[in-house]
């Protein structure tokens, strides 16, 4: 099959979060099950270029229709690790993707619509004719519109669109201006409710809710998460929209890439582990102390990897880091504030517990101590207050790393409570989860991962190895990917 990906991100070239791995990771296993797949991306000026092989022409003379006149583009062809990619550049006063930076400019919506028409005109003119075109999020909503408005008279009537959200928080809000640039111009036909209409401002147009109500398939990224957004607040209004679609609406699971994130061959930790050499990790454990001027001691790792913000429960990230130390834990923190007062308040805690021997506060990100963590620590705490997938939790089990979770989104969905999961028998449970959003809950499970670790240090090993048998590789979410490309493809 024929697979075209366009989205605005993919990893490791454009990584703002975890859009990019998705793109990446499941571009990759489609390769790998036979699919031919490439994906369209815009040519930022600050991506990272030396991840790319070859970077050549490949059409020069691309000429898209914008407002009423035309903005010429280049469009370049280069290998990201073994990943066919073309990159749009516009040759416009506009600059769209020349801000050094990926997002967050006041004009995000028109940067965006412009890639979209870029992108499909791209396909158009070079006359390239995927099976299915895969976009993502709401930088890439507007494309199934044009696609079933305007391009399907002009040769494209056979493409099929999969459109998967990954975060509903933001959905790409924009005015009558952007159906004047993208060619749209029927503004009443537009602004209806079951068309491009947000639905609590009937002023704006909506790209996310364009792209679910006219993609052939709209998925998000764990099955729970496709229930949350359906029938909770954290479909951020969405909600009855993906009610009318439901039938064409699912949650299809994460990945992680297992060549990149497995203990028996990570090139950033110094002791190779697996299921049948366990012990090994205790070696690391010891690395990941002297590393960080941690105290040599008889006491768990208890560690926190990822953004503080309230997406993530920061608010219970700080309480487990002192409960931990309460209960005789160690704690580490690994994560980058997105807001000014968060991270002057844990560079307060970081100065303040400066030289406490039982904690280590990281902040910023750093990849190659992330891995170390990942093997080093004995637990990982992942309060988020919704996650739609999560992919923490799913490094660390494949790790040995005892997951401590909040009942939302993707972390239902891979992690099971070793002592009330009643779905799961015992011998396949693999952490332990709670579900409020208060210290209680939070104390609780940590309390009962803390005294297995103390109490039955046995049963806590047998079950750190019981989370080793998980596959939570992009094996399996491309196979369900293939059956829903199959299933559009012959509609």
């Amino acid at each position: 099959m024929y697979i075209v990906q366009i989205a605005s991100e993919c990893a490791p070239v454009i990584k703002a979060g975890g859009l990019g791995d998705v793109v990446y990771g499941l571009s990759r296993q489609l390769e790998l099950q036979g699919n031919c797949v490439e994906i369209i991306l815009p040519k930022y000026d600050c991506m990272r270029y030396d991840h790319i092989w070859g970077l050549h022409d490949a059409y020069r003379d691309l000429w898209v229709p914008w407002y009423g006149g035309t903005i010429h583009c280049s469009v370049y062809c280069g290998w990201v690790h073994g990943r066919l990619c073309f990159f749009i550049e516009p040759h416009s006063g506009d600059n769209f993707f020349n801000r050094g930076c990926y997002y967050g400019c006041n004009d995000d919506n028109m940067r965006f619509a412009f890639f979209s028409k870029a992108a499909m005109e791209f396909l158009l003119q070079s006359n390239k004719r995927p099976d299915i075109i895969h976009c993502h999020d709401w930088q890439t909503g507007l494309l199934p519109v044009m696609l079933y408005e305007m391009y399907q008279y002009h040769g494209m009537g056979n493409q099929r669109i999969c459109y998967t959200i990954h975060n509903f928080k933001h959905q790409g809000i924009g005015g009558v201006d952007v159906l004047w640039g993208t060619g749209l111009h029927n503004e009443s036909y537009y602004f209806q409710y079951n068309k491009l209409q947000d639905n609590f401002n009937p002023f704006a147009l909506n790209f996310m809710k364009g792209g679910i109500t006219y993609s052939n398939a709209v998925t998000t990224v764990s099955p729970n998460h496709a229930w949350e957004a359906h029938y909770t607040d954290v479909g951020c209004g969405l909600g009855h929209t993906i009610h009318l679609h439901q039938q064409k609406f699912k949650g299809v699971l994460n990945g992680i890439d297992y060549e990149f994130w497995n203990p028996e061959s990570d090139r950033y930790i110094p002791y190779h582990y697996s299921k049948t050499d366990f012990d090994q990790k205790l070696y690391n454990k010891k690395a990941l102390r002297e590393k960080l001027l941690l105290g040599e001691s008889e006491k768990p790792i208890i560690a926190y990897i990822g953004r503080l913000d309230n997406q993530k429960g920061v608010h219970l990230v700080h309480h487990a880091m002192y409960y931990a130390l309460s209960r005789g834990a160690q704690f580490i923190l690994l994560g980058s504030a997105t807001e000014a007062g968060i991270n002057s308040h844990f560079w307060h805690e970081k100065h303040h517990l400066n030289n406490n021997p039982d904690v280590h506060l990281e902040i910023g990100f750093n990849e190659e101590l992330s891995h170390l963590i990942y093997a080093g620590a004995d637990m990982m705490v992942v309060p988020s207050n919704y996650e739609p997938c999560g992919l923490t939790q799913m490094i660390s089990l494949n790790y040995g790393t005892v997951p401590i979770v909040r009942g939302v989104g993707g972390l239902v969905n891979t992690v099971f409570d070793r002592d009330y999961n009643e779905e799961k028998p015992p011998e396949e449970r693999n952490g332990y989860v709670f579900y409020q959003t208060d210290f209680n809950a939070l104390e609780s499970a940590m309390d009962r991962a803390i005294g297995l670790w103390y109490v039955y240090p046995k049963e806590f090993r047998k079950l750190a190895l019981q989370g080793m048998q998980y596959d939570y590789s992009w094996n399996n979410p491309a196979k369900e990917y293939m059956e829903i490309y199959e299933n559009i493809r012959h509609k």
